[in-house]
Order: C-alpha cells, then structure tokens, then sequence
C-alpha cells in the first residue's frame, strides 16, 4: 500500500511539474512578444496563460495583466482594457499609480464618465504632482461644457475610408494627402508586428468635391496613435455607418515617397512644392534602431520637381534615440510645428516649433506648459491667423484625443487651450484636424464607433449661429440705418459693420467667447452692449439692441497704418486722453486696424499708437470746431526692419555729391528724425551695374556717407546713424552686367534708402 501511495505521489509532483514548466513556457512567450512590441501576439499568449494557470503565483499574475492591460491600451481595444485594469485593482492594493490612470482613460473612453472621475481622483491622490488627477477630477463633474456648440456642426464619414486605419489629412492642391494602412499592392501583404496590419503609406485624393456624401450626418461623437515605438498606427475597429457610402478610389501619392515602412503625418508649403512628412527611422532602404533596440519616427522633406518628388532630405534635428514627426507648417512658412518624445518633455510626447527660413532650419524649442502636459501631444494644424490645432489626451476632453485649439500670440498660448468640444471630439480618439480660418469647415480623424473600420476620415460643417445686432434711436425708438457697429471679441476689436436701412447688422457668434458690440454715429453718443455665448441658447437666431441717444459729444475714429506698405496694423494700443479732465480711453485694433472714441465737446485731446517694436506716435488735436462732430484721421507706424526707399534721392553717374531734389528727400527724413528721437537708421546706397564690383561698393559707401552727413550737418547725432553702401548687389530692376538699358532705368538703380534699425 506505501509502494502505490508513493508512485501515485510521484506522478502527481511530475504532472504538476510538468504543468508548471508549460505555464512557465506561456508567460514567457507572452513577456518576448510584448518586449518585441507584438501586442496582438502578447495578448493571446498573456490570456492563454490567465486562462490555464490553476494554480497561480500572485506575482506572475499581476505582473501579466498589467502588460495585458498595457497591451489592450496599445491595440485601443478600451472595452478590454477596462476590464483587466478593474480586475487588476480589485485584487490589489500595491499598484503602480499609472494603472489607476490607465483605468480612469479606458472608462473614459467607454463614456463612462462617473467611474472615470473616481479613478482620476485616486490617481491624483497617488501622483499629486501630474495635475491630471485633479483636473480630470473636476472636469467630469460637469460635462455640459463639451456640448455648448454641439448642434451647430454637421459631420460626415467620407468615401474615401477604407477597412483599415485612414487619418491625417492634409489639403493639397484641390484635394486632400492622407494617411492609410490599406494595401493595393496585390497578393504579398506585409504587416506590422504592433497590431498585424498592413504598413502605413500616403494617399491622395484629387478632388474634394467628390467627397460630399449627401445627407450625412454623424453628431454623436468620438483613437489614433501614440508617436513612438516606430508606429502610429492602430486595430480596434468600429461600425459601419448607416449610411454605407461606396468607397471612392484614392491613389497612391507617390511612389518615390512611399517606401516598405511607414509613411505617416505630412505638411507642405504654400506653395505646395515642398513637403516635410513622417517616416520610420531608415536610410537607403535599411531600418534603423536607437540604442532600446526600437525603430524611432524621422522626419523627411522632398521637393516636387516636374511633378515628381526629390531630393529627399532628413531633417537635421532627427535623432536614433528619439522620435519626431507630425509636421505642420505655419501659414506663413516662416516656422513648422512637430511633435516629439525628445528628452526634457513636459509629459509622453510634446509639441515643438522651430524656425524655417528659406530652407534653414532653426533649433526646435518647447511650446512650453500651456500647450503640453504630462499625457500626449501630437498631429498639430495651424490654420490661417493665429490659431494653432493639435490634439490631447492631457488636457481636460471627453475621452482619448480630443481637439484643442490655442490661440496664439508671439508663439504663446496666452489665452490658454479650449477644447474644440463635441461633436469634433468624443469619447475615442479625434485628431489629424485641419480646417479653415473661421473653423466653417474642414476635416479630421476619429476612431468613434460609427466609421467603416479602425481610424476613418470625417469631413465637418459649421452652421451659422446668428446674431443680429439692432441700432435704434432711443428717443423714437427709430432704427438708424449706417450706424457703425465695432465687434470687439474677448476685448480686441475686430470687424466694423454698417446698419442697413432696417438698422441692422448680423454676424455668426463663436461658443465660449465674450463679445461686446460698440455703435457709433454722427449726433450720438456711442453706447454698448455684452454678449456671451459661454452658455448657448436653443434658438436658431439671436438678437441684441442698442439704443443710442442725441448727444453734442464729438465721435473719434480713425486707422492705424504701417508706413512701409500702407496695410491696416493689428494688435495697436491706441489711447485717446482728453487734455482738459486727464481722463483716457484705450482700444486694441484688430484687423482692420481702426478705432473709435467718445469723447466731450470742447476739449484738446491726444491720441497715442502703441505696439511692440514700433515707434509710438502720437497726435494732438486742438478743440473740436463744433458739436456732435466726427473726427476722422489716420496714424502711421514705423516698425523696426522697414526699409523705406527714398524715391527722389539720385545720382549723376559716377557722383556722390547731394543733389537739390536729394536734400529736399532728406529733409523728410531729418523730420522723422526729429519726430522720433529714439530712433536710429541705416542709411543704405545702391549703384547701378556699371563699371567694377569694386569701384561700385566704393562709390556706394560714398553716397550713403554724403546722406549721412548731410543729416548731421541739419542737427541729427550722429550715433542715431548708420552709413552701409551695397553697390550693384541689390539690383532692382534687371539691368545686370551684359543687359542693356536706358540712362533712365540705371538711375532708378542709383539710390538710397534707409532702414528702421531700433526704436523706442
């Protein structure tokens, strides 16, 4: 009887010795393919091994549902996610602090807000010093805020999606460049490890027109992927939409740029010939790795050359050890904003602007703490004016990406970011925007449930919201056709609009802006009225009065100009002080660059224009002539960097004595001079092409010099100038060496100029 206890014995330790090398055999094929970045792999291999361990050892099985849930994070199946992530912290009390954090962004993005807000809370309580925990915390108390403008947006999946990950489009030509995983490229299909599917590259489609899909309408909102780890790509899949829209052919954008790794986020100039996209890490074919064995993001540029791209370039601020991509020019060219994982972050990946100037790159700077966070910010837009779009998961949203917008000023966000709300965003991933400089229209990418497959392409309308503003005489209560109405927005002004003869004037009203609107007109006092739309109504249409009484108060208003080009000046300090009683009234000018005052009959008053380097002027007025008067007038800047060529200001050939017409042109100039004492100029002399470059430069610098002394001789210091000739180098008008032209023509090419070089 011992003999046989002791055999079956013996057998049940070599079963279970058995068992246990097999379990020991799963949980380490499942921790090589999550170190390999094989999620879709690693999950099946991590839940074998939960599904089959009878017998489990508390370590191990923590240790693989938290790379279980990180895995489920990573293919953005969040529904999954959240449900590792409550076993995980039911059965434990030693977590990590990212797991509660990772729970609370999985409920979020399953629209479970209540639950969510109680995880961000623990989290804050664990990590106080990620001011997600409280800020999430608070947010989700009222969601309302997401939802103000809601009901002014039509959104429409487009027929260009296919059954794999289609984002970030880009406006080119009369089309729209866009990302895609689909693979045309026939029966042999390479994947990518991260999620199986195929490789991402760029596609193109021609026609935007095309892409109206009538009577779509998707308002129900809301992933994309996370730059880094040599991937940007996706697999949780979504819904089909009612819809069903056939699929729309889009081509292959190039074959040059596209390579056998990934192609992703892209931006072009202007003037669409030059373009900076995203790639995997490679060189001449090959794949390269940082020193964590990982394939980083580069960024490359190519010039379109006879309707082919080349010269493919690698921008000199990529590294191996860390990734940068998701491009975008600013709507001037002068600087491009990216996104990297760079050391010295604010948080996963932060958002960079460097300086782009006639193909030299700058050194790439942080957008600071207002626009980056501790979570993730990438796929950045800057649309026409000063707004700069980029999508979050740190700042407070519905869930996933969400949209911001910041709008910007010397490249700072002053005012903050604003969440572009529902339903642009939802609880998934909403990014890759892009739209125009009103936000009437445009486009984007969403992983929200009602796109064919994976991360689709929405286009997007904005309807009017509209508010009429009435003007009437507050006396009869008679409506005063051309009244001048000023719209200030968030205290700048903006646009001027005219009553018509029913006395109004209408506009579409932003959500979460302050307004206030200003009427103006001759014989009346100007009056005022506020306008929020923090809160927004339900009526389709709004309206505000203004009633404006008979008054003898004179109406001040004018513009602020540029001297050097004559364009209205934003962004202008403008003071009216009335001389009598001291008192002062400041506006900002907006694009229009104009301004308006109400001031008391009778009285000398002095207008000042203030603006960052610009030279203040101001202007003094004597007593108004009579009641009830409007004044007009116009003030001219001058700004530092102008160059400002004086038209009369010639040569005999080969002279650099100052003619008569010269000194009368230089006379101005000593009254500017005058007028300004802290200013200081270059005095910059041409020749024309005639003669050595030598002797050119020679009798330049002469004839600058007889400009400068001619201004010393009247009274101007000396230290205040700046004498530079520049001889035939600045040729304006194509009389080079070898070209013939008139007398006439060679002496348009002997002048001086000067240049703005401080004020103060």
């Amino acid at each position: 009887m011992n003999r046989i206890v002791c055999v079956l014995l013996l057998a049940g330790l070599a079963f279970w010795s058995l068992t246990a090398q097999a379990q020991s055999a799963r949980l380490r094929a499942a921790n090589k393919q999550f170190d390999n970045l094989s999620y879709v792999s690693a999950v099946r291999a991590y839940e074998e091994f939960l599904r089959t361990d009878k017998k489990k050892d508390p370590a191990e099985t923590r240790d693989a549902m938290i790379k279980l849930g990180y895995c489920y994070r990573k293919l953005e199946d969040t529904r999954n996610a959240e449900r590792i992530y409550s076993e995980l912290i039911k059965s434990n009390t030693d977590l990590d602090s990212e797991v509660y954090l990772y729970y609370a962004q999985s409920l979020a993005q399953n629209g479970k807000y209540r639950e969510s807000q109680k995880m961000y809370s623990q989290y804050g309580e664990k990590q106080k010093e990620d001011l997600r925990g409280r800020r999430f915390t608070v947010s989700y108390m009222d969601m309302s805020r997401f939802y103000q403008d809601s009901s002014s947006y039509r959104i429409a999946n487009l027929p260009i999606n296919s059954r794999q990950a289609d984002f970030s489009p880009m406006y080119y030509k009369n089309g729209l460049v866009f990302v895609s995983a689909r693979d045309e490229s026939g029966p042999v299909k390479r994947v990518f490890n991260w999620n199986q599917t195929p490789f991402l590259d760029l596609y193109f489609h021609p026609d935007t027109n095309q892409l109206r899909v009538p009577g779509a309408d998707l308002n129900r909102s809301p992933n994309s992927a996370v730059l880094g780890g040599g991937s940007e790509n996706k697999v949780q899949g979504t819904d089909v939409t009612a819809e069903n829209t056939p699929l729309t052919k889009a081509e292959i954008f190039s074959r040059t740029l596209n390579t056998k790794y990934h192609e992703g986020p892209m931006t072009f100039t202007r003037d669409q010939n030059f373009i900076v996209f995203t790639r995997n890490n490679s060189s001449k074919g090959k794949s390269g790795k940082s020193s964590d064995g990982v394939k980083k993001l580069k960024l490359y540029s190519a010039v379109n050359k006879n309707g082919k791209w080349v010269d493919i370039q690698d921008l000199p601020f990529n590294s191996n050890e860390y990734s940068v991509g998701h491009p975008a020019f600013s709507f001037d060219n002068t600087k491009m904003y990216f996104v990297s994982d760079m050391p010295g972050g604010y948080g996963g990946t932060d958002i960079y602007v460097v300086e782009f100037n006639n193909g030299q790159w700058g050194t790439p700077v942080n957008m600071g703490k207002e626009i980056n966070t501790e979570g993730n910010e990438m796929f950045p837009f800057a649309a026409e004016g000063d707004n700069l779009y980029f999508s979050s998961d740190g700042h407070e949203g519905l869930g996933g990406l969400d949209v911001f917008v910041a709008e910007l000023k010397d490249g700072i966000a002053y005012k903050g970011v604003q969440n572009a709300g529902a339903p642009i965003n939802s609880e998934k991933d909403d990014f890759g925007f892009i739209t125009d400089k009103g936000r009437t229209s445009g486009y984007f990418s969403s992983n929200r449930k009602k796109g064919i497959s994976d991360d689709d392409i929405y286009s997007f309308r904005r309807t009017c919201k509209q508010l009429n503003i009435l003007v009437y005489d507050a006396k009869t209560s008679t409506p005063l056709e051309n009244a001048d109405v000023r719209i200030l927005r968030n205290g700048v002004n903006q646009e001027l609009r005219i009553t018509n003869t029913n006395g109004r004037t209408d506009l579409c009203v932003d959500s979460n802006t302050e307004y206030e609107f200003r009427a103006i007109k001759e014989g009346y006092a100007m009056n005022s009225v506020r306008f929020s739309t923090l809160t927004q109504s339900p009526k389709p249409v709004l309206n505000v009065s203004i009633y404006l009484e008979r008054s003898e108060n004179t109406v001040v208003k004018g513009v602020v100009k540029t001297e050097v080009n004559q364009q209205p000046a934003t962004g202008v300090k403008v003071t009216l002080r009335n001389d009598k009683d001291k008192s002062e009234q400041t506006v900002t000018t907006g694009p229009d660059g104009g301004y308006e005052f109400d001031m008391k009959p009778g009285a000398p008053y002095t207008i000042t224009a203030q603006k960052d380097r610009y030279a203040t002027k101001k202007a003094q007025y004597s007593k108004t002539k009579r009641k009830g008067q409007l004044v007009t007038d116009s003030l001219g800047l001058y700004g530092v960097g102008d160059v400002f060529q004086l038209k009369n200001i010639y040569y005999d050939l080969n002279k650099f004595f100052i003619r008569a017409d010269a000194a009368r042109e230089l006379d101005h100039v000593m009254a500017i001079l005058k007028e300004y004492p802290k200013m200081q100029i270059e005095l910059r002399s041409h020749t024309d092409s005639r003669a050595t470059d030598t002797y050119n430069i020679r009798l330049s610098e002469n004839r600058a010099r007889a400009a400068m002394d001619y201004l010393v001789s009247r009274g101007i210091a000396a230290n205040r100038l700046m004498a530079r000739g520049y001889g035939e180098s600045e040729i304006i008008n194509g009389c080079i060496d070898g070209v013939n032209c008139s007398e006439g023509e060679h002496q348009q090419n002997r002048r001086t100029e000067f240049k703005i070089i401080a004020v103060q």
